[in-house]
């Protein structure tokens, strides 16, 4: 793509988010990102996960329930596209999870992303230079791969995604916002995971990384999302116990 048609698709991209936003009704924001790729580069849906220098991630917006399903499933598993858009710093394309190659890769995560409705993913890390400022993912429900021109959209669309998601933290975190400057809302459910590894810290003596191996450990054992089994304890329906001991609900 030569520089002038890529400067001229880079307007209409923003225009595209403009839109969303103004359907909304609201300032635009990673949000209307994600609902303007999935209108426009082929996809079944999108989310867009923030990561922080020491290796938190928070999920920012997901168009659909599968989207939001594939984030959990990879922070629970701590394998996927996400985390390897990050580690790697290039973009992820897995055009048929049930490919050989992807079920080497990721082999527990290929098998739950296609039970969760998932048959190809794509993942874009959010990136200027050395700072990595999140992943914008997305999946299709039928295998195939991305055409060059929904490819080079969603590069775009990624680049679009890292600037408003540096501004927004260079602002602040303004009254009533959340991480990316969203609806404090969309990250409540991040915020019980964060809220249920402290509490664990305490309950099992042991340090933040430990604490929080336990928690994804439960919800991969019992075939939970990590943000329920996460509630379950912030709300102490659920206590876990030392290694030693069998985990028990009902616990107050």
């Amino acid at each position: 793509m030569s520089a002038d048609r890529s400067a001229s698709r880079m307007v209409a991209i923003w225009e595209l988010v403009a839109e969303q936003a103004a359907r909304r009704q609201a300032r635009a924001s990673v949000v209307d990102v994600c609902a303007a790729v999935v209108a426009t580069a082929t996809v079944s849906g999108a989310a867009l996960t923030a990561v922080t220098p020491a290796g938190g991630v928070h999920l920012i917006c997901a168009t659909d329930e599968i989207s939001e399903r594939l984030a959990d499933i990879e922070l629970t598993l701590g394998e996927g596209p996400r985390a390897d858009a990050v580690a790697f710093g290039g973009p992820v394309l897995t055009s048929d999870l049930a490919d050989g190659d992807a079920v080497a890769q990721w082999p527990v995560f290929a098998a739950a992303a296609r039970e969760a409705g998932a048959a190809a993913v794509f993942a874009f890390p959010l990136q200027v230079g050395a700072i990595r400022a999140g992943v914008l993912q997305m999946y299709r429900r039928q295998p195939g791969p991305l055409g060059a021109s929904a490819l080079g959209d969603a590069l775009l669309f990624a680049d679009t995604a890292t600037l408003m998601l540096l501004d927004a933290a260079a602002e602040g975190a303004a009254a009533g916002t959340g991480p990316g400057g969203q609806p404090i809302e969309i990250g409540v459910h991040r915020a019980e995971i964060d809220q249920a590894t402290g509490m664990l810290t305490e309950q099992l003596v042991t340090g933040v990384e430990q604490a929080f191996a336990r928690l994804r450990a439960y919800a991969y054992v019992h075939d939970r999302p990590l943000s329920d089994v996460a509630r379950d304890i912030v709300e102490r329906r659920l206590r876990l116990l030392p290694d030693d001991e069998m985990p028990r609900s009902g616990a107050r």
